[in-house]
């Protein structure tokens, strides 16, 4: 506990003289959006807000992999839900997004048989355990999850699991920032990009995008002081005219990546077109189970065809999800009235990483105490 404890002095005695640094260095106003649900949470959780001063905006992104997950996916999962001698094993932040008629927890209630899990080898043991039933994994996130999900699939292969498919609604990072940068009403003048995915793909992966908008992307770690660290140079490159691509979190992410992540994912996943909440389709930004592992695609195995679907009236998850909109009134008119963590509306409300379920549990604490 007392190595704890210094730890935090530590990272506290790190955070000031940045959060001093930014205020003295930034003079205009600028729009910074942390990508990561993570990076969310810990901004709010660490006050980091009330540290800077009211020329810094910080916009939360896409970056809950639940909360940008379709809701036509959804509702293909329920429905899968509702299939013969079908068992979904799922994360648990899936069980309660609402979908257009019903919910996998509700599901559940009802007696289909939705198991939580807590990794892909549970899963797998589940199918090996019940032979005579398909196990199907809803496979939901970025490259940070998608690794371990190639790799059950390839297991299931070389051991000829036959009960085991995977239902891919995976989205990958880079394609979404071009879709931001794209989208009318959004206006972002830097990104801090994420920590988790960043170890996976490695910081040359953002070069593209990068050198097509020259706008400042910074990775950054999870710390207090690694996002003061991010914000700071954000802010120096945007007030010097010298944007630039940088890894602030190089105790983790290399400018390679983890090549042997990718080399798993590049087997069994081929790049295809996604459509994200709040943002609609965008090209090559899912990936989807290649034909030689066809057998194993729970959406060919069910012949699964998304149905049309609407988000939930009035929910203002997917403007949040661009940065348009923040939660509380007048932005969001059901936030903390109709919309809450034990009756959610919207995914942003449910999932852990999820921009309402952050501003819900910190954001009055901190409001009235912000920096000029």
């Amino acid at each position: 506990m007392a190595i704890k404890h210094s730890e935090e002095y530590r990272d506290a005695d790190l955070a000031r003289p940045l959060a001093e640094k930014i205020r003295r260095t930034s003079r205009r106003s600028i729009r910074l959006m942390e990508v990561c649900g993570t990076h969310t949470v810990s901004i709010f959780r660490s006050g980091i807000r009330s540290m800077l001063p009211t020329t810094v905006s910080l916009l939360s992104g896409p970056g809950c992999p639940v909360c940008v997950t379709d809701q036509a996916e959804i509702d293909a999962f329920i429905e899968l839900a509702r299939q013969k001698d079908v068992i979904l094993a799922t994360f648990g932040d899936l069980m309660r997004v609402p979908g257009s008629t019903s919910s996998l927890q509700r599901e559940r209630a009802e007696g289909r048989d939705i198991r939580m899990v807590y990794s892909t080898v549970d899963a797998l043991t589940i199918a090996r355990t019940h032979p005579g039933q398909q196990v199907v994994f809803l496979g939901v996130g970025f490259e940070t999850t998608a690794p371990t999900i190639a790799a059950a699939i390839l297991t299931a292969a070389q051991s000829r699991l036959e009960n085991f498919s995977v239902i891919s609604a995976h989205k990958t990072v880079p394609q979404a920032l071009e879709a931001l940068m794209a989208l009318d009403g959004v206006h972002i003048d830097g990104f801090m990009l994420p920590g988790h995915v960043s170890v996976i793909i490695g910081l040359n992966a953002y070069r593209p995008f990068f050198d097509r908008y020259r706008i400042p992307c910074v990775v950054a770690g999870f710390e207090p002081s690694d996002i003061l660290q991010a914000i700071a140079s954000m802010v120096e490159q945007i007030e010097s005219g010298a944007p630039r691509l940088e890894n602030a979190y190089p105790r983790a992410v290399t400018s390679q990546g983890n090549l042997k992540a990718q080399k798993i994912l590049a087997e069994v996943f081929e790049p295809a077109d996604a459509c994200w909440r709040g943002i609609g389709l965008i090209p090559l930004s899912g990936l989807r189970i290649r034909q030689a592992y066809a057998v194993y695609d729970a959406g060919k195995r069910f012949a699964l065809k998304l149905p049309e679907a609407r988000p939930p009236k009035g929910c203002a998850c997917g403007e949040i999800l661009t940065g348009k909109k923040t939660p509380p009134e007048p932005e969001c008119a059901l936030y903390k009235k109709v919309c809450t963590p034990m009756d959610p509306v919207g995914p942003c409300m449910v999932s852990s990483e999820g921009t309402c379920a952050a501003y819900y549990r910190y954001y009055y604490e901190q409001r009235t105490t912000r920096n000029d």
